[in-house]
């Protein structure tokens, strides 16, 4: 699903990465594998840094982590 620019409004309507805090077991396998987008806290948890383009590493960060903390939210 790609990212579309809502008219009149500016704002982009699409899917957005998004952590699940309480799910989340900081292994940080997201940061290693989207490091532009990721980064981690003095305790090893995500940060996302702005929001994350659909792209083909952030899908592969969504499917590979253990916790299954990180997903798509859907932006209206």
């Amino acid at each position: 699903m790609s990212n579309e620019t809502s008219a009149g409004t500016g704002k982009v309507i699409g899917r957005l990465l998004a952590v699940d805090r309480i799910a989340c077991t900081g292994h940080g396998v997201c940061a290693t594998i989207l490091p532009e987008h990721i980064t981690l806290d003095e305790w090893g948890y995500p940060i996302l840094n702005g929001p994350a383009p659909e792209s083909r590493e952030a899908r592969l960060a969504v499917k590979y982590c253990p916790a299954r903390a990180l997903y798509w939210r859907t932006n209206h």
